[in-house]
């Protein structure tokens, strides 16, 4: 039944993220296009950017769009309860862990483990939505690699925005979506 497959998927992406949303888009990624082809690439990248505009934790969001992609409503249900089961019950438990032995060396040296894995993941998670906005067919070919030049320019001018203006990221998004419209409809992206 489509409903526990959704629920195990996304149960599966829920127990091995470590570090958040952003950590879980490689894991869902090779799930929901890879493993099980329920989408594509293209799909997934749109899912991923509505995720990002949508109020709540980006996993969730994207475990929602896949469901009701996939099976409606109960099969965004679904994929949601398999997202958040994991992360509760182990919540609790590293809670009640945390607590009782949170001053022991050990325990330091383990969350200080973890924090290269989860710089890996989120730097992972961007390369898997740069490449395909950027590395796409129709763009200019350098070298064999066609490069869409629009959305380039976009991050590039996104980049700058964020990094040397210090321009809030939600308006970086509002306006970047909005180019994004006016480009479609005049079909240059």
């Amino acid at each position: 039944m489509i409903y526990l497959k959704l629920f195990y998927s996304f149960f599966k992406i829920g127990l091995f993220t470590i570090g958040g949303g952003y950590a879980s888009l490689p894991l869902i990624e090779n799930e929901v296009v890879s493993s099980q082809g329920w989408i594509t690439l293209q799909e997934y990248t749109d899912i991923v950017t509505i995720s990002q505009i949508t109020p709540g934790p980006i996993a969730i969001n994207a475990a929602t769009f896949v469901g009701t992609k996939v099976a409606g409503l109960l099969g965004s249900i679904a994929a949601t309860l398999g997202t958040i089961t994991p992360s509760v019950i182990i919540a609790i438990i590293l809670a009640k862990i945390y607590y009782k032995y949170r001053s022991v060396d050990t325990m330091q040296g383990i969350l200080a483990g973890l924090r290269p894995a989860v710089v890996a993941l989120i730097g992972s998670a961007g390369a898997s939505l740069l490449v395909p906005a950027i590395f796409q067919t129709g763009g200019i070919s350098l070298l064999g690699v066609n490069i869409n030049m629009v959305a380039l320019i976009i991050l590039v001018s996104a980049t700058v925005a964020l990094r040397k203006w210090k321009v809030d990221s939600i308006l970086i998004i509002f306006i970047c979506g909005v180019i994004g419209v006016l480009l479609s409809f005049v079909g240059l992206l």
